[in-house]
């Protein structure tokens, strides 16, 4: 493939930015709209968002209008109200959740509406919280949610996440810096990654797109049956489910429109095979999951399923999110980031996985994304996805393998192909 991936260096996410942070926030707004749900006239959007993202909000219902949506309805969560249900709320509490909102969330992604989501919260929001507590109620939201996330995992409707600066994320990534210094570089940190801190930002996320699609379609003309992943605590071999299909950047969602999911991007990914996983992986950046730190990861896979798991900090989290359910101890998504990737260069631990999955390559626990298949499997039922290696889960939780020390080989028919070295696309 001659195509060639845009490295940090020769990209514009590192020059000085020559617009203000009001222009930038705009530009948000704008590339979300335009390039991140590509929002048609008539559409209806739905957004969630930190009450704290308010500024933010507004750009992107204003660019949602002048794009021709017909309704933009945004719901907002607090941190503060969350912290308190876990504080003050008794403890049957825990195992309830808004089950006519989720049904209501899931209506209106069946009629059409588009769906965004802005990230922002404090990640460690729920540390020193009870782990039960926490496990239970994201158990009760996940059943709640799992109509509305089905329309989302197979990809029905154009749906985008974007991420806010928050000042207590910003305070837990730059501790070291005054508050409002803090505040500043983390949003400079989202507008690089968002690639709005240049001249065309819409061209440039074209220009990104079409390496992310070069790079995607290598990998579905090569139709590796493996993948395998070495380096230091990791000897990993994933089978890939039958008939599955490389994505990455922007893609024709079921109602025919095309959106970016996440802003930013640097990631082409697939669906493994649930029962086709051996060998031993460890983590190469710490998973922030509900409030707690998790790190060190070390999980042994037999035929698919994680049969030893360990970690130095958050080993207990880590062991109740894989008995979850019967998926959430196998995997539904691998997906390949170059070490060279801007957000990996940029050195900064965004403790947040819209962008720490974005400087590595990575796995995730649970559920499948069905629109990561060849052959359409409309109609299929849950033990027919199955039989083709679809893993199914009430969650699904990308933590990070990839680094400047692992490699990657593509099996196909007993031979080997290297893909990656020391973090990098051996063909460029």
């Amino acid at each position: 493939m001659r195509a060639r991936m845009i490295t940090a260096k020769e990209s514009n996410v590192s020059a000085p930015s020559t617009f203000s942070h009001e222009q930038l926030l705009d530009r948000l707004g704008e590339v979300a709209v335009r390039v991140g749900l590509n929002i048609t006239p008539g559409q209806q959007l739905l957004i969630t968002a930190p009450l704290t993202a308010v500024a933010l909000v507004r750009r992107v219902t204003e660019h949602a209008y002048k794009a021709g949506a017909s309704l933009v309805t945004t719901l907002y969560a607090d941190d503060e109200t969350t912290l308190a249900r876990f504080i003050h709320a008794p403890d049957d509490a825990f195992d309830v959740a808004p089950t006519w909102l989720a049904e209501g969330m899931a209506r209106a992604f069946r009629e059409g509406a588009a769906r965004m989501a802005i990230t922002g919260a404090n990640p460690t929001l729920l540390k020193g919280q009870d782990p039960e507590r926490i496990a239970r109620a994201n158990r009760a939201s996940s059943k709640a949610n799992r109509p509305a996330m089905e329309i989302i995992t197979q990809f029905a409707v154009n749906w985008n996440i974007i991420a806010c600066a928050t000042p207590a994320w910003a305070e837990q990534v730059f501790p070291d810096l005054p508050p409002e210094k803090a505040l500043a570089a983390l949003w400079d940190g989202i507008f690089k990654a968002s690639r709005v801190d240049v001249a065309d930002p819409v061209a440039e996320w074209k220009a990104h797109n079409a390496a992310l699609h070069a790079r995607a379609k290598f990998m579905n003309d090569s139709r590796f049956d493996a993948l395998h992943f070495s380096g230091p605590g990791t000897d990993l071999t994933v089978g890939l489910a039958d008939g599955h299909l490389w994505a990455g950047g922007s893609e024709k969602s079921g109602n025919g429109i095309v959106c970016n999911p996440n802003i930013p991007t640097e990631e082409i990914f697939t669906t493994p095979h649930r029962s086709k996983v051996n060998g031993r992986v460890g983590s190469t950046k710490p998973l922030f999951h509900q409030g707690t730190l998790i790190d060190d990861i070390s999980v042994r896979f037999e035929n698919g399923r994680i049969v030893e798991a360990t970690a130095s900090q958050g080993e207990d989290v880590l062991k109740r999110i894989l008995d979850t359910d019967e998926g959430a101890a196998r995997i539904g998504e691998v997906a390949l980031v170059p070490h060279s990737s801007p957000i990996s260069a940029s050195k900064i631990l965004y403790r947040n996985t819209l962008f720490d999955e974005n400087a590595s390559s990575h796995i995730a626990l649970g559920q499948a994304y069905t629109k990561c298949m060849v052959v359409d499997i409309e109609g299929l039922t849950p033990e027919e996805l199955l039989d083709r290696g679809v893993n199914d889960s009430l969650i699904h939780i990308d933590w990070m393998i990839g680094s400047d020390k692992i490699d990657l080989d593509g099996l196909k028919n007993g031979n080997r192909v290297p893909l990656m070295r020391a973090g990098e696309w051996v063909q460029a």
